[in-house]
């Protein structure tokens, strides 16, 4: 009873003033804000992939409309990549100026535009401008999400990560699953079919106005309240406004470099021409779409638990391995079975893409700061991007010239065994501040 009323009758602890000032208040305000934050990065990265697995699922009807060659086609699968490497390098710099909020923004509304005009452009250059448009959108927000992620949530990278991750690819598995049905049943159309993606992108731009105004650098010490908790306040008072870290002089920052672009290579080479690669093998071309669906929705489940897990490792490049492991089964049953074992090979190959996600988790986990998650991302993503440009393309060339896919599945088989070496590097516990100081 007496310890009862010692509890209940002290006095409540007076704080100084700092102490009240560095303690993250509880508000209905930041709770609302945190909340619309999550929405927004839900949104964004369901808008990160339909303009291109949207386009996959109909690239032959797209063809046919346009009149492409296969080499042509094989450059259109290849502007994804080259678009991402171009602009996304720029993510940082539009951030500190702007904001990344506002560059998020602007990016969901550039999405929007290109895909409202894409399908009624008008002959190939139309077509890939305005394709190069949404991709611009696309490729800023690529780099930024593990920014706003490392910022908002510094102490929750695996979860959050894996939550933006799997809206991707849901995002992505979705747009390859219903693009065919939805163009036949808005009449057959294939500007129709790929228009009706500009809605969801026109959605994803709501959250983020009431963030255009928010230019506070990532990690900075009037951020750490919003993001809350001690490792956020610990993480604020860390110099990110030094000078710029000489990313390249950081082993770990080219092998995480190089890792994400042969997955960029394998996934944009799966989502460009696999369901092409089913319709060849006498697959109709409803179901070609309905197996690169669930190639991309393996990612849903998968890209929430790889991120958490990768946190809770010391060394990433298991993941790495095994994931490369599924994909060299799935090239072999292409080459051997394409249409035999259709679902088996399009379930490795969704398993294998999940590389992606496990790139992203590891950019936020090889640098200590906001600033450098926010250079690392830049570096891996444009570099990785360059490095995926010729994948996409030669693949259309030597499908082409061979007149079938046993030369394509060969590179790509080929390019899963450096893929697999570079994960073993990029998992290792480093991080890039103390490489690049050295």
């Amino acid at each position: 009873m007496a310890s009862e009323e010692t509890r209940t009758t002290n006095p409540p602890t007076v704080r100084s003033s700092a102490e009240a000032t560095d303690a993250p208040p509880v508000s209905g305000t930041r709770a609302w804000t945190t909340r619309l934050i999550v929405l927004g990065i839900v949104l964004a990265a369901l808008n990160l992939r339909p303009a291109i697995t949207s386009l996959g699922a109909l690239l032959e009807e797209v063809r046919d409309g346009l009149g492409m060659s296969g080499s042509v086609a094989g450059l259109l699968t290849s502007v994804p990549p080259l678009c991402f490497a171009v602009f996304g390098v720029m993510a940082p710099r539009l951030a500190r100026r702007f904001g990344a909020g506002a560059v998020v923004c602007a990016g969901m509304v550039a999405i929007t535009t290109g895909l409202l005009i894409r399908p009624y452009a008008g002959g190939t250059p139309g077509f890939l401008a305005a394709s190069a448009l949404a991709l611009m959108g696309i490729a800023v927000s690529n780099v930024l999400m593990p920014v706003i992620v490392k910022r908002w949530f510094p102490d929750r990278v695996g979860s959050m990560t894996g939550l933006y991750s799997m809206a991707l690819a849901l995002g992505t598995s979705t747009a390859a699953a219903v693009t065919v049905p939805m163009t036949d049943a808005l009449g057959g159309n294939w500007q129709s079919g790929l228009v009706v993606w500009a809605g969801l992108a026109a959605a994803a731009v709501l959250p983020w106005i009431p963030f255009v105004r928010d230019r506070r650098a990532p990690g900075s010490a009037e951020d750490a309240p919003a993001r809350g908790g001690g490792l956020a306040r610990e993480q604020a008072r860390r110099p990110d406004d030094a000078p710029a870290l000489r990313i390249t002089r950081s082993r770990t920052a080219w092998a995480l470099a190089v890792f994400f672009g042969l997955q960029a290579t394998a996934a944009y080479i799966t989502m460009g021409w696999m369901a092409q690669i089913f319709r060849d093998a006498g697959v109709p071309a409803g179901t070609a779409g309905l197996l690169l669906a669930v190639t991309m929705v393996m990612g849903v489940p998968l890209a929430f638990v790889i991120p958490r897990v990768a946190t809770r490792l010391p060394h990433q490049g298991p993941i790495a391995l095994a994931l490369g492991v599924c994909g060299l089964a799935g090239y072999a049953g292409l080459y051997f079975a394409p249409a035999a074992g259709a679902w088996a090979w399009a379930v490795l190959l969704g398993i294998s893409n999940c590389a992606f996600p496990l790139a992203l988790t590891m950019v936020g986990m090889r640098a200590r700061t906001g600033a450098g998650v926010a250079q690392l991302s830049a570096f891996a993503q444009s570099t990785g991007y360059l490095i995926s440009i010729p994948g996409p393309l030669l693949v259309g060339v030597l499908y082409q010239h061979s007149g079938g896919w046993g030369l394509p599945i060969a590179l790509m088989t080929a390019l899963m065994i450096p893929q697999m070496a570079v994960g073993v590097l990029a998992g290792r516990n480093r991080t890039v501040e103390d490489e690049a100081a050295r």
